[in-house]
């Protein structure tokens, strides 16, 4: 591709006598748009399952450390947190089973879709959490992948405590009741 430009470059010149750095940069303005239309500005990828199974405590804002490939997966939309779960590591906290699908763009240096992420919180937090989920047996749970106005990636996490199937049951009756009793004011109104 390369050194078709070049030649295709060494033509032009010869003929139109159009300076290379012109041409260079209209096909680097091509390029750059051409990546620049598949990437979201805010990306928000939920995990839907995640208050249905399980009874939200507290969220926490964490930041998360990506490489470069990463983030560009992520901003085209191309990540799932829905079997995800985070864990402590030498009191250092990890989200697991987290996919991210490999970078479209990318050459050999693209990453593992499904490693360990590490989650970035202040140290308080961490060591509050650490002692909830040792000490009550809860468990912490991705809830949202978003992308800030900077640009960069956060995670929203719960500290969860897991539903029962009856408490399962009374959240789908609920959800029903409350489509109902919006259906009957709906048509009411009209």
């Amino acid at each position: 591709m390369y050194l078709l430009c070049h030649k295709l470059l060494a033509i032009l010149t010869k003929i139109t006598q159009i300076k290379m750095g012109v041409f260079i940069a209209l096909i680097k303005r091509r390029n750059s748009t051409f990546v620049s239309m598949a990437l979201q500005k805010n990306v928000k990828i939920k995990n839907r399952k995640a208050r249905f199974e399980y009874e939200v405590i507290d969220t926490y804002s964490a930041g998360i450390v990506l490489a470069g490939t990463e983030i560009k997966a992520i901003r085209e939309g191309k990540a799932s947190i829905a079997e995800s779960f985070c864990e402590f590591h030498n009191r250092e906290l990890f989200v697991i089973n987290m996919t991210v699908q490999e970078y479209s763009h990318a050459t050999h240096f693209n990453h593992n879709p499904k490693s360990e992420r590490k989650l970035l919180l202040n140290r308080s937090e961490l060591k509050k959490l650490e002692k909830e989920v040792k000490n009550s047996g809860l468990t912490i749970i991705p809830l949202l992948l978003y992308t800030n106005d900077n640009g960069f990636a956060k995670m929203q996490i719960a500290l969860c405590k897991g539903k029962k199937e009856y408490d399962k049951r009374d959240s789908i009756k609920d959800r029903e009741n409350k489509r109902d009793l919006s259906r009957i004011k709906k048509a009411f109104n009209n």
